[in-house]
């Protein structure tokens, strides 16, 4: 949750997508409001008589989880509300010492974000089921995989450090994944597949899950950045990235899948350049973008990284970026040879761009709204 640095009467408060991405909700200082991503449509509104800091959907169904936030707060800001929109009301809530930063719900599983613990609920009766002490975490960062297994990833004890839990598997792993504190987690749709920035904001690390093995290493850029938003598309092909530099970065995942099929990865401590680990395989189709100089990666990290596959700008406002829900072939999948994302930002617009999936390169924009006029 980003807190609102001025008085607004309907200043963006927080804007998060559904688990498949196929909606987003926008918390403000009068309620929330609820959109389809594709096509863009203003799908239902909420106002009350306080603010929304916060608002989880459970996929497209009438159950949010709701905190309050803002001016003058609906509901208190250490408060969970578990909201029936069908019902408009209430039905049921956690509360807690500290103020809440950040909620994530699967059919099963609700999980509340605090500075320094997370806890996990059973969503049915709300039953604790777990409590994980984590590094200091303002913004919080955490994971939950949005079906089949149920991984969290989340920040660990140690500053750079993550921590991957599969409940389905009782596996507890911790992986160091920066030297410096984490900026940004996110996990794919499947659950196999996590990405981490830190707050330098220059590398992008493709973890696996199931092996905690690093399996590919991304750089937004060379200089220092605040990255707002990682986010996988639904099969795990490509990543995107979204920062204060106003460009948005994708990136293809053609070697992280490979490692994932073969159940191999790199080599490298954090910040410092990867080395390959076990047999190459065959080449991607698709690849990203290297330096020249790559034969020098032993001796620069610089040179290791992989460059964003595709790219485009949008004014310089902090942001969200998303794919689209299968079954979408407007937001994600091939269309005339095209693919699609599309980003939120926190100023109330909203844009749609493609780019070619054999090629890359500059972004096309073929959409941008006012989110909160409908323009």
């Amino acid at each position: 949750m980003v807190e609102p640095s001025e008085e607004d009467s309907n200043k963006v408060l927080d804007i998060s997508f559904n688990q498949d991405q196929g909606c987003f909700a926008i918390s403000s200082d009068k309620g929330f409001k609820i959109y389809n991503t594709y096509p863009f449509k203003d799908t239902f509104q909420r106002d009350f008589d306080g603010g929304i800091g916060i608002v989880t959907m459970l996929f497209r169904s009438n159950i949010l989880a709701i905190v309050g936030g803002g001016t003058h707060p609906k509901f208190p800001p250490n408060k969970v509300i578990l909201w029936d929109d069908h019902q408009m009301k209430s039905i049921g809530e956690l509360s807690f010492k500290t103020n809440v930063k950040a909620v994530k719900l699967r059919k099963e599983k609700i999980v509340v974000v605090l500075e320094q613990r997370i806890y996990i609920y059973q969503i049915a009766d709300l039953k604790l089921l777990d409590a994980i002490d984590t590094f200091a975490n303002p913004t919080g960062l955490c994971a939950l995989s949005p079906k089949d297994a149920v991984v969290v990833i989340c920040p660990d004890k140690k500053k750079g450090y993550v921590r991957v839990i599969n409940y389905d598997t009782n596996s507890n792993v911790e992986v160091k994944a920066h030297e410096s504190s984490l900026s940004s987690i996110v996990i794919s749709q499947d659950g196999k597949l996590c990405a981490t920035a830190s707050d330098k904001g220059t590398l992008i690390r493709i973890f696996s899950t199931e092996t905690a093995k690093l399996l590919q290493e991304l750089r937004r850029g060379a200089d220092k950045a605040d990255i707002h938003s990682l986010s996988f598309d639904r099969t795990g092909s490509w990543l995107a990235c979204t920062s204060d530099k106003g460009t948005v970065h994708i990136f293809a995942l053609g070697e992280a899948q490979k490692a994932i099929e073969k159940g191999t990865g790199m080599t490298a401590s954090a910040e410092t350049g990867p080395e390959p680990s076990g047999k190459e395989g065959k080449k991607a189709e698709v690849k990203n973008p290297t330096s020249a100089f790559k034969f020098m990666k032993g001796l620069f990290s610089y040179f290791s990284s992989e460059w964003s596959f595709a790219q485009f700008r949008i004014p310089d406002s902090r942001s969200v970026v998303a794919f689209g829900p299968e079954g979408k072939n407007c937001i994600i999948g091939t269309y005339f040879m095209r693919e699609f994302c599309l980003v939120v930002s926190y100023d109330g617009k909203y844009y749609l761009a493609e780019f070619d999936p054999k090629t890359g390169g500059d972004c096309k924009k073929i959409v941008e709204k006012n989110i909160m006029s409908g323009e």
